[in-house]
């Protein structure tokens, strides 16, 4: 659940369906210190899996929404070193059976509606385990990622957005569990960050806003619950610690 305010220190306003498979990225933590032993996967361990990635371009994406009256846009997207990977779910209340649909719901919430400029999202995930390109970064990189490997800032866990993946479940999770399919590409997306940018996916990060300059442990592979006074991300954070060990046994290959 986005609950973050691009305004604030931290959040500061500053196409085709394609298959991704799981590369390796070797990268420097960057401003995260990494609490305890740290198992770095070997280079041949880019297992297998992938899982399949929409663009914004194919999820339908009305890019003018970014930009004010006069062409400027609204929130400049900035760069900083992933430190830590934070899980949520949308519980957006739709009922629409079209996932891309929703997407762009939230999108248009989140850009006009909320008046953040764009999705405060880095990824989405629909039921069908389908992987949607959030928050625009540029043309130059990955999604959600600048040419340099840098992590474009989201707004999704107030004061700690800056190096903070935002991951997003379609739907309200409260209660039901997410989709056997959407939690397998949880887990391969958490995957392939991890390994992108050498983070530990069973241990603990001192996280530090290279904005604020706040700090806070908390684990590399999280909830929104772990940062703040909510639910989100519902069901999923009970099962944290198995996703957490899934993500290393499929790092490890």
């Amino acid at each position: 659940m986005t609950a973050s305010d691009p305004n604030s220190a931290d959040a500061q306003r500053t196409s085709t369906v394609r298959p991704v498979s799981r590369r390796v990225f070797l990268g420097a933590v960057g401003a995260a210190a990494t609490l305890g032993v740290v198992s770095h996967a070997p280079a041949v361990a880019a297992a297998a899996a992938a899982y399949t990635l929409l663009s914004r371009g194919n999820w339908g994406a009305d890019e003018s929404l970014r930009y004010a009256a006069d062409g400027t846009e609204i929130w400049p997207p900035e760069y900083y070193p992933v430190q830590t990977l934070t899980v949520h779910h949308t519980a957006d209340g739709s009922t629409n059976p079209d996932p891309a649909a929703v997407v762009r719901a939230i999108y248009r919430n989140d850009t006009v509606g909320k008046g953040y400029g764009d999705i405060g999202y880095n990824f989405l995930i629909d039921s069908n385990g389908r992987v949607y390109e959030g928050r625009w970064s540029g043309t130059d990189g990955t999604a959600a990622h600048n040419a340099a490997g840098r992590l474009v800032t989201g707004a999704h866990v107030q004061g700690y957005n800056s190096g903070n993946v935002g991951i997003a479940l379609l739907g309200t999770l409260t209660v039901t569990p997410p989709s056997t399919a959407a939690r397998t590409a949880l887990i391969q997306l958490l995957a392939d960050l991890a390994q992108r940018h050498t983070l530990d996916p069973t241990g603990k990060v001192l996280y530090r806003n290279p904005v604020s300059g706040a700090s806070r442990t908390s684990p590399v592979i999280g909830g929104h619950r772990h940062w703040a006074a909510t639910d989100c991300p519902g069901t999923v954070y009970a099962d944290m610690p198995a996703i957490r060990e899934e993500v290393a046994a499929l790092i490890q290959g």
